[in-house]
């Protein structure tokens, strides 16, 4: 299937997989329309790209989805918006599964109401908790060890029922931990080129925890590629490299592409989660043989692109520009009080 002209949504597409998804769309001269609320996503992420896009504001547990999608005629959507940051998740439970799991169920039926021809949706690696079996595929058991997990499974699940119950055209895909530029999150491989940047030493939290990396430009070739076959309707897709790291090697291998003759980790408590997944290695053969997708960036070679990245744009991610902006306002706030 030809993309060229057609109107998709991406929600969540300020994000950081997100833009790289749009990117991707761009090349295949579709019409892309946006429908992000910035709570993770940052317009600095379509900078270079805002004049070839459209960009919706809004939430996706908000009614008025539908109406977007009504208006813009969408036909096909990649639904990526969700509370992402499994730390905040300890905090915010109820807030996660609102988005996650109930703000998935408003998607499925407002593509539904407006015929949406097809949607793919992101699901998590993190739906199957620590590997019971190395490589995962797709029947490995689902084990939720956070409530970040649990409300991505239970959207997953919702998929997949109400492609069955209600006929609605929706693609599962479980997407392994994925890295480069524009990463809108603090996660362990931001950190890491933000914390060996600025010093040979790191201060990190479970560095044997292992996970399979896939560089965000090949898995958005994937997803589109995905989308775009009918027959991949009601199923469910790992993507992922079929290759694990433990945050132990990924931070010696950033610290010698960043020349660092050593690299020293100190052990934080206050980084370590109360139940963490140990391992997780992707069994990407399904999607392989459904679509021919295959990751073409090694690991050395996308972290390398990422670093450049970073050093390129300031040496600031966005979520260290939100932090201390966020720092500033509980500063004035403080003020503000004591006054």
């Amino acid at each position: 299937m030809n993309l060229e002209g057609k109107n998709i949504l991406v929600t969540g597409g300020a994000g950081f997989a997100g833009s790289a998804l749009v990117r991707e769309l761009l090349k295949e001269r579709a019409n892309v329309i946006i429908y992000d609320n910035f709570a993770s996503g940052d317009l600095s992420n379509l900078s270079d790209i805002m004049n070839e896009i459209k960009i919706v504001w809004g939430d996706i547990i908000d009614p008025a989805f539908k109406d977007v999608l009504l208006r813009n005629q969408v036909e096909f959507v990649f639904h990526l918006a969700a509370e992402p940051y499994i730390p905040k998740c300890y905090e915010f439970p109820r807030k996660f599964f609102e988005v996650n799991a109930t703000g998935t169920l408003n998607v499925l039926l407002a593509c539904k109401d407006a015929n949406v021809q097809r949607i793919l949706y992101y699901s998590s690696s993190e739906v199957y908790g620590t590997a019971t079996k190395i490589p995962m595929d797709e029947t490995h058991p689902t084990l939720p060890l956070s409530t970040y997990s649990a409300s991505k499974l239970a959207a997953d699940r919702l998929c997949f029922t109400l492609f069955h119950e209600q006929k609605i055209p929706v693609i599962i895909l479980r997407q392994f931990n994925m890295y480069g530029p524009r990463e809108t999150q603090p996660y362990i491989i931001p950190e890491l080129i933000t914390q060996l940047i600025q010093s040979d030493k790191l201060k990190l939290g479970n560095i044997k925890a292992r996970r399979d990396f896939t560089y965000v430009e090949d898995a958005a070739k994937g997803a589109i590629s995905l989308i775009k076959e009918k027959k991949a309707e009601g199923e469910v897709f790992n993507m992922g490299t079929g290759k694990d790291w433990s945050v132990e090697e990924l931070a010696n291998i950033i610290g010698k592409l960043l020349g660092k003759e050593s690299v020293k980790i100190d052990i934080d408590p206050n980084r370590l989660r109360p139940l963490d997944v140990a391992v997780l290695n992707c069994d990407s053969s399904k999607i392989r043989k459904f679509i021919g997708w295959m990751p073409t960036t090694k690991l050395e070679d996308g972290l390398q692109k990422t670093i450049d990245w970073y050093v390129s744009n300031g040496k600031r991610w966005v979520w260290e520009i939100k932090i201390a902006s966020e720092n500033e306002i509980w500063k004035l706030k403080n003020q503000k009080n004591s006054n």
